[in-house]
């Protein structure tokens, strides 16, 4: 039996995650639980699985009245969860920079860094790609793009890669006419056509700069130039992604838009097993439509791809503002269409430091966070 830690376990991720578990009760053992701070639902997680640790970020009151789980708390608490607990998987459903620590920590210990979110292979992808080859420790992708990638890339050598395709449903505005997206609500930006997330990546879909995040997280992931990795506008959410091979042959990993299953594929590599989660019915489905990105209408993927190119600290930088950005919006205090030019601007102040440090990092991550906070839109 595995042990498990789920970090960021009340989040959408999290809670799918322990879904997954639950149906997999006999093969995995959960040993931590993190959250950002204490509340009833992580409080009744806690109680439901007896972590031998469980960890918040934030001070406050923890009414735990299981004996057997200790409680971690602060800006360590992670990284201490993963070092104490030592599981086989660590998986990552943390916001923002929150679970870096704890991500070298689980892969400097040999294990598996199970990755949900895109912002430690975004701005640390070198720090984080080599400790991992140093110490024997592997990174699993969680979010379902790149578990489509990597299921396409199994047993196929890496120089035979022609182009790796990522997939997008084009967000709540894909169909919206360009000249009413000034006008864009939240609560509009956050109906997505197909997924249930959180806001903030919700957000990130309707501007696509998710997809300019996923490019550099897949450059890392596999070991390609960002320059072989394209993305196409796929309205049915069906097909994840596709890889093509120096022969033109082209593999497709499909399935129906359920979180869950990535999960359970990151979870039981090399395996796979039946959990009762829901199946693609081939007959059922019709046609698969592809389009090509129109960068007018997504201005984030250029803008990303310009600080791919540029690299040190500039995707720390870029994946930064874009979260200020996108919470500014969220807060009613910008535009929709304000989000991405924010984060340009934020860019072009920049003067890059290399960013090849976790200190580096983490001080270019601030520096990007004050500064897209005090820019003005008109």
């Amino acid at each position: 039996m595995k042990t498990v830690a789920v970090l960021g376990s009340t989040g959408s991720v999290g809670t799918q995650t322990l879904d997954v578990l639950a149906r997999l009760k006999d093969s995995f053992r959960v040993v931590g639980l993190a959250a950002g701070h204490w509340s009833p639902e992580f409080a009744s997680q806690v109680a439901a699985w007896q972590p031998r640790y469980a960890a918040i970020a934030e001070h406050g009151t923890a009414d735990s009245k299981n004996a057997d789980t200790s409680l971690l708390v602060g800006a360590t608490a992670l990284e201490r969860l993963v070092e104490e607990t030592t599981p086989d998987i660590v998986v990552f459903g943390t916001p923002g920079l929150v679970g870096l620590a704890a991500c070298l920590a689980a892969l400097r210990a040999g294990k598996v860094a199970a990755i949900a979110n895109k912002e430690p292979l975004v701005a640390a992808g070198e720090l984080v790609t080599r400790t991992a080859r140093e110490h024997g420790g592997a990174i699993v992708p969680v979010d379902s793009e790149h578990n489509g990638v990597w299921q396409c890339l199994r047993g196929e050598e890496t120089e035979s890669v022609s182009e790796i395709v990522i997939t997008s449903s084009g967000g709540a505005f894909r169909d919206t006419p360009i000249g009413d997206l000034p006008d864009a609500t939240v609560e509009q930006a956050l109906k997505h056509p197909t997924w249930t997330m959180g806001p903030k990546i919700t957000v990130d879909s309707a501007t696509l700069m998710n997809k300019g995040l996923e490019i550099i997280e897949a450059s890392w992931l596999f070991g390609v130039p960002q320059s072989k990795v394209s993305v196409v506008l796929h309205r049915q959410s069906i097909v994840h992604a596709l890889v093509e091979f120096a022969d033109g042959s082209i593999k497709a990993q499909l399935s129906v838009p359920d979180m869950r299953l990535p999960i359970m594929n990151a979870l039981m590599y090399p395996q796979r097993v039946c959990a009762d989660l829901p199946r693609l019915q081939i007959h059922h489905l019709g046609s698969l439509t592809f389009e090509p990105i129109d960068e007018i209408r997504y201005p984030s993927i250029p803008i990303a791809r310009g600080a791919a190119e540029a690299g040190g600290a500039y995707p720390v930088v870029l994946n930064a503002a874009n979260e200020v950005a996108v919470e500014r919006f969220l807060d009613g205090e910008i535009r929709f269409t304000e989000i991405v030019p924010l984060v340009a601007e934020t860019l072009a102040l920049h003067r890059d430091d290399h960013g090849g440090s976790i200190e580096e990092i983490l001080a270019a991550d601030a520096w990007a966070r004050e500064t897209c906070s005090g820019l003005r839109r008109s």
